[in-house]
């Protein structure tokens, strides 16, 4: 049984766009070179055949795994967030640890996490601890390097004026 994912309308509207983009543009590119390579002749040997129908396959899949991602997504605005004094879904939270190091995160939908950008996915085990916190909650995350504290410094949302 599939579970519900959580996704922003931004997130969502990426994934929409990547699907259109291999729908509509790349698949038919190599449906082309694949029809023009399958009449050149021999497709034992043909090398813009065999990579033409790889790159065919793979852009299948990933229509597949973006039609699936799509299917199962819970599009949630962090914008109409009621509660904004504790951590849900669209949280951007300023974090501090016991050196006094800060680090903000946004929690995201996991399709969409970067954490180099500061996004990170709803299910990460730091995501997790920070559910329902509030600012002045020291919570633990458990990470492969061991324990760590981070203090909830501020909590906020975005404003939804578009």
């Amino acid at each position: 049984m599939e579970r519900t994912n959580p996704i922003t309308p931004a997130g969502f509207a990426a994934l929409r766009a990547r699907y259109q983009q291999l729908f509509a543009v790349e698949r038919p590119a190599v449906v082309e070179t694949v029809s023009w390579a399958a009449g050149n002749g021999d497709r034992s040997e043909n090398g813009d055949y065999i990579y033409g129908k790889q790159k065919l396959r793979a852009i299948d899949r990933e229509l597949g795994q973006l039609s699936k991602k799509m299917k199962f997504a819970n599009v949630l605005d962090p914008a109409k967030q009621p509660d904004r004094s504790r951590v849900f879904f669209g949280a951007t939270i300023l974090l501090a640890d016991i050196d006094d190091t800060h680090r903000t995160v946004t929690i995201v939908g996991d399709d969409e996490a970067e954490a180099s950008d500061g996004r990170i996915g709803w299910n990460s085990p730091l995501a997790r601890a920070l559910r329902g916190a509030k600012v002045g909650d020291v919570k633990t995350v458990t990470l492969p390097s061991g324990p760590k504290e981070w203090e909830v410094m501020e909590i906020s949302y975005p404003d939804g004026v578009e």
